[in-house]
């Protein structure tokens, strides 16, 4: 099973900032804590050891066990669980939205990689324990981003009418995706095993979260994923006085803000991820999560006739903390006030908000953890990887955007040569000549030789264009089977693992699927990772 890898600058499917974070830009570090390598886990350990308190612990480690009660957990899940009470254990984390039948393949990358990321850990610091975490986003109300998957180039989606917190959602109606998911997924004994694992999720849970909860410990429970359903009173109860420091003194708006400018400065900064709300706290209750705002004296829920003054919404939080929804602005911090977290592991995307919380963090004094860009593959069968041999397609090349892989693999195979650049060349060389020409006898004739410059090089472009696409048309048969590969491979001209559900591996790979991630995803790599199975 040979893996490879590429530079993620080399993908072009990563932003400046995050290449730029990757090299460890010193125009970024700023925004940042410990950069994620090994040798600094030490400096992490010891921030987070003096900030998190034994009684947190406890805790969080029983609301753990109170969730997992009608789960069927592996014993080191359990393990890890319990270990969360002693002073050396720490976690790596990451974090998702409750995707039907986990969305992407990138959701398995991302756990992937704080199991293994735990795993190294441990070597390297062996008097420690570190838990490998899945927060999942069971409070978020996008429903329209979570309830969809791609199946053979197919949108299985679930439509319903929905509001409020998605881990709340009723499944019924479920049964009916279940329906139209089984009979695109055909025969055989791996088909059976994702027919079963959909159906005991969805159909025999209730509500989105535990649907989730059960799919993602049926796939990674032997690994020692804890997953967390952070919506509990319990754990909501330790993030009471940052909930007040936001109602009172909106530190989050004033920090995040100033960060904000100070990262649009910044030439790799094309635009800010987020931007902070003067409140960043939703108000959850059944079929509910709005914002909340602060007007006239007076706190008020969006969209409701709720209100509340200084001391009334003071004693709401003290009396009923669940109700307190963090936003993607506090979201963060609440974790990493209930977690003895390290490090936390996401996406291009996710890395360049967390960049904007670093002051805020130290506001409200609270470590930043580390930030790792989860792991990134492309995935090709042994068929595939031979068909890219014999067309002699490399890994950039694939990378590439459509039409210029075209152009690129038209040019390579083609007995004549369609390159003009040396032409182009010799024509500006000639130019050069005459605009020398024309300054030292009548300058007025600048311009129209740069007239005459543009209209030659316009028209050997457009030739080079045309014999171009007329070889395409000779070579149409080629060119198909070639596109047709990077189709397989780019679904939709995007990463896929942007694109692909897990289920279309697994009908290949069956069991062995996970384990091979496992076996070839390196955390601390700091590449995007080819993987032929």
């Amino acid at each position: 099973m040979p893996t490879e890898c590429i530079a993620f600058k080399k993908t072009n499917y990563f932003s400046s900032l995050i290449c730029d974070y990757l090299e460890e830009n010193k125009e970024l570090q700023p925004f940042y804590n410990n950069f994620p390598k090994l040798e600094n886990f030490k400096k992490q350990i010891e921030e987070k050891t003096a900030f998190v308190k034994p009684e947190s612990r406890i805790i969080l480690s029983e609301a753990l066990k109170a969730q997992y009660q009608n789960t069927e957990a592996s014993s080191l899940t359990l393990q890890n669980i319990e270990a969360l009470k002693l002073e050396n254990t720490f976690t790596i984390t990451t974090g998702h939205q409750l995707n039907l039948f986990t969305g992407p393949l990138y959701f398995l990358f991302k756990i992937v990689s704080v199991i293994n990321l735990a795993n190294q850990l441990k070597q390297a610091y062996p008097e420690s324990n570190f838990v490998p975490i899945y927060w999942m986003a069971t409070e978020d109300h996008d429903f329209e981003e979570i309830n969809y998957f791609n199946f053979k180039g197919k949108k299985v989606q679930w439509n319903r009418n929905a509001s409020g917190a998605v881990g709340e959602l009723s499944t019924e109606g479920l049964d009916k995706v279940f329906d139209v998911f089984t009979k695109e997924l055909g025969s055989g004994q791996n088909a059976d095993t994702l027919r079963n694992l959909f159906q005991s999720a969805y159909l025999k849970h209730d509500n989105l979260a535990d649907a989730t909860l059960y799919l993602a410990n049926a796939l990674f429970a032997e690994y020692g994923l804890v997953i967390v359903e952070a919506n509990t009173k319990s754990l909501k109860e330790l993030f009471v006085p940052y909930i007040e420091e936001e109602l009172l003194n909106q530190t989050s708006f004033k920090t995040v803000s100033e960060t904000n400018k100070r990262l649009e400065a910044l030439s790799s900064v094309s635009k800010i991820q987020v931007n902070p709300r003067e409140i960043n706290l939703f108000y959850l209750n059944e079929n509910l999560r709005e914002r909340i705002v602060f007007e006239d004296e007076t706190y008020k829920v969006l969209n409701t006739n709720i209100t509340w003054s200084k001391s009334e919404i003071l004693k709401e939080v003290s009396d009923f903390p669940q109700r307190f929804s963090p936003n993607v602005i506090m979201r963060p911090l609440y974790q990493e006030v209930i977690l003895p977290n390290l490090c936390y592991t996401g996406g291009g995307g996710e890395l360049a908000y967390w960049l904007q919380l670093k002051d805020y963090f130290e506001a409200v004094k609270v470590p930043f953890p580390m930030l790792l860009l989860r792991n990134s593959a492309l995935i090709k069968t042994e068929k595939q990887a031979d068909k890219l041999r014999r067309l002699n397609i490399s890994n950039e090349d694939l990378f590439l955007k459509r039409d210029a892989f075209i152009n690129k693999k038209v040019r390579q195979i083609s007995n004549i040569d369609i390159d003009f650049s040396e032409q182009l060349k010799q024509l500006q060389q000639q130019f050069k000549d005459l605009y020398s020409l024309a300054e030292q006898t009548d300058k007025s004739f600048i311009g129209a030789v740069a007239a005459q410059e543009k209209k030659q090089i316009n028209g050997l472009q457009q030739l080079e264009k045309r014999l171009l696409t007329a070889q395409k048309r000779k070579l149409k048969d080629q060119v198909e089977r070639m596109t047709e590969l990077q189709n397989e491979l780019f679904p939709n001209a995007i990463l896929q693992e942007r694109n692909t559900n897990f289920s279309e591996l697994y009908l290949e790979f069956g069991e062995q699927l996970v384990p091979k991630l496992i076996a070839e995803l390196k955390p601390l790599q700091g590449d995007f990772t080819i993987i032929t199975l």
